[in-house]
Order: structure tokens, then C-alpha cells, then sequence
């Protein structure tokens, strides 16, 4: 069998080094960061019913996830874009096209595509629906990234969903040119168990653009298009006129398109596509959108204008206007997979709204996880993420001096993403996750030094050491002087920063 020719990157497995949950024997960092981690924890508050799910506790059960986990990081890593939906389309037939058993939202765009498709999943099952929900990358544990009925699937029946198609992915990966991928694997593996279960609707997020991504097999009755922006420049493209190419392919034949707020361009490009299929378009801005929104205790409360009609009086319990432009955008999506505004005005019980939108969580997006000094976790790992972290985290905190932790992947434009934050922090503590990809400490250092000057920039290579020194720098301000720490620039150090802060 070939393998996948080479890119750029000499390390197939390297962007599962990204996403796979911290474990403490599979890389010795880890174990640095768990040692690390008593201090920080024992400063730290309970773990929140947040949806993350910790590791097995019965023995038998953990070293059968770690087996899985093992063999799925054995495959091609998802950030490997291979231009062809044949491998994951050949195993779905042997599969018996699950992904047809039920209708499906699918969720393209750059940013805001996790804490969109949890919103929707929470609308719907407020709504009596059971849901499935697949979601890239996860923040601690892989199977977060599976979610039955509003919680992520069980550890048993991740390891019984992956033995159970096994056999049939060995089968494609002997009669194609290459392996199934990891996240093949896993989009399979998602689909196979909304069908065993069944759920009544999937709400699927894309890996990584939209015509070629492992989750196109889907023909979604709704296609959500989040903000489009520039990321991952090398594999879909160096402008958004470009990117939206490649992520209107989930656009299909006579659904419906509900469109986030996009640069000129890359709308052209999506109406063009929604004109080509026959496809219904909703746009925010114009058919639903923000009508108002103010910041409130734990969140920010809006009114928002859906297909048909007003929504007043909506807690949101997540910080930043980019929430509130995902709440409308949620909304109408939910609103268009069940038909409202299509025939005849009207609106969705206005009751069962606010009490699916007041439980929503998203964790490691304007998360915190302590108090005294306050310690906020941001998953921003681009330029247009910073920009909306900056000013969420502005505007819901002010506070009085802030000192950033900054671990980036040295494959992101990392000066643009420092420079969002430059206005806001105070001192910089720049530092790495224990992801081979991740940007050594001393190359990141030279860049923010540009940026911030080197008077506000401190190194320190740990995670945990780094925490440390941004906590105490923001307590000599006071215990009662306003200052915070912001954790931010990947979904690993996010979660790495959680396992360290007892968020596990």
C-alpha cells in the first residue's frame, strides 16, 4: 500500500500531537505538567459540569481507550489536507451510508464554528430532539468530540463504536492508495453511532474547510457558514475569497444557508454557490441578526431577531459580541432546519429559547477557571480569533491590569495574533504547549519582543511554571486591584491549562 505523499511537515502524526488529551505516559512533558498542575489546583475551584469528560476511572476501561487512541494516532493527522472525500465516501458504503439514517446541520467557516454547533445542539434538544454532535478539535478528551443527547459519548462506547467498524476500515485501507486518516476514522465512527443510536438530527462541525473535508459525505438540510477569515493560508487558500471557495462545498442542493456576517467577497462567493444548487439564503444582518445586547452577570443578555420574528430577554452565559453573532446565527439555523419563516410567520417558544441559550457552555472560550486573581482560558489561535477574544475580554472584565500566557503553534501567523493583544496586555508571558508543533519559547519571545518590547515579555518554556509566574504578577497588584491573567493561542494550552487548573 503507498503511503500519503509528503508535504512540507516530515512528521505525518504531528498535528494529532495537537489535539490528543494530555496523558501523562505518553509524552514526558505531560508528566511535568501533571506535577506541575497540584500547586494550581489546590487554588483553584471544583470542576464545572462543562462536558468535559475525565479519564475513565475503571482501569480496564482507560487502557482500552488508550489502545484506540493509540491506533487512531497511528493514522495520517487531520490537519493533513488530502484533497478527496473517496476513502471516508468508500467506507461509508460498506458502513451502509449511516449518515443518511437521519438529517444533519452542517457547520463550516474559520471561527466560531465549536461554540455555534453547541448552541445549536442545545436549542434542538431543548426542543425534545435527540442530537448527535461532532465537533473538532477537543479540548482535553477525545471523545468530547462525539456528543449524544447534549453530553460527549462514553468512553465504553467510543472503544465499542471504533471495534465495531474496524474490520470494515481495514477493508478500505487495503483495496485504496491510502489509509483511512485519523479524522476519517473518526467522522465515521461519529455517524456510525448517530445511527445506532438514532439521533433525530446531527449537528456537524468540518474539520478543515468544506468541498474536500471527511464530513462532506452529509448532504446537511442546513448549511451555517461561521466568519470567514484567513487560516490554514497553505491548504485552502490566501484569501477569504478563496477559503469561501472551499468551504461552500457544503452547500447543497436545496438546503438552506444560513450565513454569519462575511467580507464581501467571500459572500459573493457563497450566494454564488447557493444560486448554483438552488439553495435558500439567510443572511445575518438582513433576514436575522443582534438587534441589542448588554453585558450581565456571567454572560451578556441580548434580543435577537430570528426568521420569524423577536427574541427578547436571552441570557447568554459566554462572553463577547462574537458570542452574541453566534447565538443569532444558531438561532437561525434552528429556526430554518425546522422551517420557521419558510411559509408563515412565527416564532419559536420564546421560554424554551432562553432555557436552552442560559445552559449552554463552551469550554476554553472565555473560560474561567480561577478567582483571585481571576484566570480566564481563550482557544484563539488566529488573528480575527485574538481581535474578538481582545475585546470580549475587555468589555466583560476590565480589568485593571492584564498579563497574557501566550503558547502557539508555529504554523499560524503569530505576529498578527500578538498584535490583536498588544493594546490589552500588560506583560506577556510566552511560553509552549507539548505539542511537537508548537512554537519553541525563544522564537516566540523574539516575535513578541517586536511587538510588546522586551520590558514586558518574560520566557518561561513550562506551561505550568508559566502560569505561575502570570498569576503572581497580576497578585502584585493586590488581591482586590482588578488584575487578571488570560490564557490563550491554542486549543492544546487551553487544555493543558485546564488539566493544570483541576478543570479535569
Amino acid at each position: 500500500m503507498s503511503e500519503r505523499p509528503q508535504n512540507d511537515d516530515p512528521d505525518p502524526n504531528d498535528a494529532f500531537d495537537e489535539l490528543v488529551e494530555a496523558e501523562t505516559d505518553r509524552d514526558p512533558d505531560l508528566a511535568v505538567i501533571e506535577a506541575g498542575s497540584r500547586t494550581l489546583r489546590a487554588q483553584a475551584g471544583p470542576p464545572q459540569g462543562d462536558g468535559i469528560p475525565a479519564r475513565p476511572a475503571d482501569p480496564e476501561v482507560d487502557r482500552a481507550l488508550r489502545a484506540v487512541e493509540e491506533e487512531l494516532a497511528g493514522r495520517w493527522g487531520e490537519t493533513k489536507l488530502d484533497p478527496s472525500v473517496q476513502r471516508i465516501a468508500a467506507l461509508m458504503d460498506i458502513l451502509g451510508s449511516p449518515q443518511r439514517a437521519y438529517p444533519s446541520i452542517h457547520i463550516t467557516g474559520t471561527n466560531g464554528k465549536t461554540s455555534t454547533a453547541r448552541m445549536i445542539e442545545a436549542l434542538l434538544s431543548a426542543f425534545d430532539l435527540r442530537t448527535g454532535r461532532y465537533t473538532s478539535p477537543h479540548v482535553q478528551s477525545i471523545t468530547e468530540r462525539i456528543s449524544l443527547d447534549g453530553g460527549p459519548i462514553s468512553a465504553e462506547r467510543f472503544i465499542e463504536t471504533y471495534r465495531d467498524i474496524a474490520p470494515y476500515v481495514e477493508m478500505v485501507d487495503s483495496r485504496e492508495e491510502y489509509r483511512l486518516s485519523f479524522f476519517e476514522v473518526l467522522t465515521a465512527m461519529a455517524y456510525a453511532a448517530f445511527a445506532d443510536s438514532p439521533v433525530d438530527v446531527a449537528v456537524v462541525e468540518v474539520g478543515m474547510g468544506g468541498t474536500w473535508d471527511a464530513t462532506n459525505v452529509i448532504d446537511g438540510d442546513v448549511a451555517v457558514v461561521t466568519p470567514i477569515s484567513l487560516d490554514h493560508t497553505d491548504r485552502l487558500g490566501e484569501t477569504p475569497e478563496q477559503i469561501a471557495g472551499e468551504k461552500s462545498g457544503i452547500i447543497k442542493k436545496d438546503a438552506t444557508v444560513v450565513l454569519a456576517q462575511q467580507p464581501v467577497d467571500a459572500a459573493s462567493v457563497m450566494l454564488k454557490r447557493a444560486v448554483e444548487v438552488d439553495a435558500t439564503v439567510a443572511r445575518e444582518g438582513m433576514e436575522f441578526g443582534v438587534l441589542s445586547r448588554e453585558v450581565a452577570v456571567g454572560g451578556q443578555m441580548l434580543t435577537l431577531r430570528g426568521l420569524g420574528g423577536e427574541y427578547p430577554e436571552i441570557f447568554l452565559p459566554l462572553y463577547g459580541a462574537h458570542q452574541a453573532h453566534n447565538a443569532a446565527v444558531a438561532l437561525a439555523a434552528v429556526e430554518a432546519f425546522f422551517g420557521v419563516g419558510s411559509e408563515h410567520a412565527r416564532t419559536l417558544d420564546i421560554d424554551t429559547l432562553r432555557s436552552a441559550f442560559a445552559a449552554v457552555t463552551s469550554p476554553g472560550r472565555m473560560e474561567v477557571v480561577r478567582r483571585s486573581p481571576t484566570v480566564v482560558l481563550d482557544a484563539a489561535h488566529n488573528p480575527a480569533g485574538a481581535r474578538a477574544a481582545a475585546e470580549a475580554v475587555t468589555e466583560a472584565f476590565g480589568f485593571s491590569r492584564l498579563v497574557g500566557v501566550v503558547g502557539a503553534s508555529g504554523d499560524k501567523d503569530v505576529r498578527g495574533f500578538l498584535e490583536a493583544f498588544e493594546p490589552i496586555f500588560a506583560e506577556i508571558v510566552v511560553t509552549r504547549n507539548s505539542s511537537h508543533r508548537a512554537m519553541d519559547p525563544d522564537e516566540l519571545a523574539a516575535v513578541a519582543v517586536e511587538v510588546f518590547g522586551a520590558e514586558r515579555v518574560q520566557v518561561e518554556p513550562r506551561l505550568d511554571d508559566a502560569l505561575e509566574a502570570a498569576i503572581t504578577l497580576a497578585e502584585e497588584e493586590g488581591e482586590f486591584s482588578g488584575a487578571g491573567v488570560l490564557v490563550t493561542g491554542s486549543v492544546i494550552t487551553v487544555g493543558e491549562a485546564r488539566l493544570l487548573m483541576g478543570r479535569a
